[in-house]
Parts: C-alpha cells; sequence; structure tokens
C-alpha cells in the first residue's frame, strides 16, 4: 500500500516543483479540427464558396486557438512553443496540399489516354484533333537529349567542384565559383538563346537534339558543381590528413577517399540536376524544333520531347489533344520520380558504413 501511494505522488506535479500543467497529446488533433469546423461555419455563414478562403480561415484559427489554449493552461512560453509548431505544420500543409492536389489532377486526367500503345507509337500521320497517337518519339528525344546532357555536364560539373575544394586557391577559383553562382540563375531562355547564336547562326550546325542538350548542359553544370561541392566539404578532414599521411598521393586521395565517401551525395545531386532539366521546354522549342515522327538521331534534324509535346498538344485545343498532354505530363511526373527514387537508393546504397 505505501509503494502505491508514493508512486501516485510522484506522478502528480509537487507543490513548488518546476514541472506544471500539461495539455494532453491530443490537443492539437483536437485544435485542429475545431479550427476546420468553424472555419466552414463562418465561409458558409458569409456565403463563401472557395475552399481556398476557409482553409486560409481555419489555418490562422488553428494558430490562435493553440496559443490562447496553451496560454491559459500551460503558460506563456510553452504557448509560444506550441505556436511555433502550429506555424510549422500549417507551412507544411500549405506546401503539401497544391503538389497533391497537382499530382491528383494529373493522374486523374492522365490515365484516360495512359496506355501500352500510347508509350509506343508516335504521332506520325494522326492529327491534333484525332484520337489514337503516342509519345514515343518525345519519349525517346527526351532520353536522348537528357542524357547528352548528362554525359557532358557531370564529369565538367564533378572535376571543377574536386578543383574548387581540393586545389582551388587565389583569383581562379574566386573566378570559377563567382561565374558558377551567375550560371545558377541563368533563365533557360537564355542559355537557348545563347546556343542558338553561336551553334546555329555562326556555326551553321543546324536544329538537333544535340543543339537543345548543348543547352541543358549549361543550365545543369552549376546545380551538379554546388552540389558536388557541398558534398566534398563535408568529408572529414582527418581522413584527408589520414590518407597523406600514409603517403598516398594526393590525386589517390581523392580517388580513392574523398569521392568514394560523397559520392552517395553527388549521385542525389546529379539526379537532381537530371530532374531539374528534364522539363525544360524553352531550349528546345528554340534549338530542337520538333517532329511528329522517329528521329533516333540526335546529330541531325529536329527532334522531339516530352515538354514541347505537351506544350503543342495542350495548344492545338482539342479534347483528344488535352487528353494526350495530360497523359504525357504524367508520364514526365513519373519519369522525374523514377529518378528521384533511384538518387535516394543509391545514396543510401553507397553511403559509408557505420558501425560499432
Amino acid at each position: 500500500m505505501s509503494h502505491t501511494r508514493l508512486a501516485d505522488n510522484a506522478a502528480k506535479p509537487q507543490p513548488g516543483s518546476l514541472r506544471g500543467a500539461t495539455l494532453p497529446k491530443w490537443f492539437p488533433w483536437a485544435v485542429a479540427a475545431g479550427s476546420v469546423a468553424l472555419g466552414l461555419g463562418i465561409s458558409a455563414a458569409a456565403g463563401l464558396h472557395s475552399s481556398i478562403q476557409w482553409a486560409l480561415m481555419a489555418a490562422v484559427l488553428f494558430v490562435l486557438g493553440s496559443y490562447a489554449i496553451s496560454a491559459k493552461v500551460e503558460g506563456g512560453r510553452q504557448a509560444k512553443d506550441r505556436v511555433a509548431t502550429s506555424m510549422v505544420w500549417v507551412a507544411f500543409l500549405l506546401a503539401v496540399i497544391p503538389l497533391a492536389s497537382l499530382v491528383w489532377e494529373t493522374v486523374k486526367q492522365g490515365v484516360k489516354a495512359l496506355d501500352g500503345f500510347f508509350l509506343t507509337h508516335s504521332m506520325g500521320v494522326v492529327s491534333d484533333s484525332e484520337p489514337g497517337g503516342g509519345i514515343y518519339h518525345a519519349l525517346l528525344g527526351t532520353l536522348e537529349q537528357v542524357g547528352i546532357a548528362t554525359a557532358i555536364s557531370v564529369p565538367l560539373g564533378v572535376l571543377t567542384a574536386i578543383y574548387l575544394v581540393e586545389y582551388g586557391r587565389g583569383k581562379l577559383a574566386k573566378a570559377v565559383t563567382f561565374f558558377v553562382d551567375v550560371m545558377t540563375g541563368i533563365p533557360s531562355i537564355v542559355a537557348g538563346l545563347f546556343i542558338l547564336s553561336l551553334w546555329i547562326v555562326i556555326l551553321d550546325m543546324g536544329y538537333s537534339g544535340l543543339a537543345g542538350a548543348l543547352a541543358l548542359c549549361i543550365l545543369m553544370i552549376p546545380i551538379v558543381v554546388r552540389s558536388t561541392e557541398e558534398m566534398l566539404k563535408l568529408v572529414p578532414n582527418e581522413l584527408r590528413e589520414a590518407s597523406l599521411a600514409l603517403g598516398v598521393p594526393k590525386w589517390r586521395t581523392i580517388l580513392k577517399v574523398v569521392v568514394p565517401t560523397s559520392i552517395g551525395g553527388i549521385t542525389t545531386g546529379v539526379m537532381l540536376a537530371v530532374a531539374r532539366i528534364t522539363g525544360e521546354t524553352a531550349p528546345v522549342l528554340l534549338l530542337v524544333w520538333g517532329t511528329n515522327f522517329i528521329n533516333s538521331n540526335p546529330f541531325s534534324d529536329p527532334q522531339a520531347s516530352l515538354p514541347m509535346y505537351i506544350y503543342l498538344q495542350y495548344g492545338a485545343g482539342f479534347d483528344a489533344s488535352h487528353d494526350r498532354a495530360w497523359a504525357a505530363a504524367l508520364t514526365l511526373i513519373a519519369f522525374i520520380m523514377i529518378l528521384n527514387l533511384a538518387a535516394r537508393g543509391i545514396a543510401r546504397w553507397k553511403a559509408p558504413k557505420t558501425g560499432r
């Protein structure tokens, strides 16, 4: 009996102790439910028909309600903490809801035309107003253009980042860093105009998938450089010093110690850069043009791509072309999602193993 009383007394806040009243764990959910109900009631009473309006009112009521109740029960310090937590959740929902709505709308509209025939056939002689046709020619063009841009950009970007982190000193390194920062903010249309003036107007090389890939390289290289540079900086200097202390040359230390340690992060950065350029439309419109037929040679003649296919099909204004545009958009989202999942898998696979 005495042990039970001691346990009960320990569970209760003692007078003069530092523990105060605490709201239950389900308190945020209760406030959220009440805020949603009150927001819907205010919207109905005011005759508001927009879901955005009642959602914003519910978010404001959630933050204010969390603060008011927590300040009354738990005190001002805990109330401020709950306000910060509530604002984080509200910001998270404000970011996720539009994204989820976009994905849901794309899936709902895209499944109407997405099937095996759509993925394995081109538009050919199918007009924009007719049903049928597919995206094989555009999917092939996107894969080739992005593949060429990746093959050029990744070595240049990784080697540049290695130079900046391991060797870069003085004015040259500062100049390279400055131009990488400038290139990071270059609009895609400017990159397309640069390649248009150099490759097509001056060198007279003609419109092709290669021209579009060169413009994509300008957009991809700074992302690869920046992401790789940050990953290389995370490698502890102790690893470099231990390797150099054993008499290993610096180039071999970089090749065998530094790069393998950061390969997971480097791969993730490369995949994000690939996802960034996959959806670009402006350089393709300027440099690749487009065709309804299959062109598997990226070095000659116009070539199609998924972003341009979506733009042209939706702009045609027919029901059949709209369905094809949504299906192509769904394919593009799935392609980028696969790239990101692959990047996460490679990063986890190549991450340094930790153990006891």
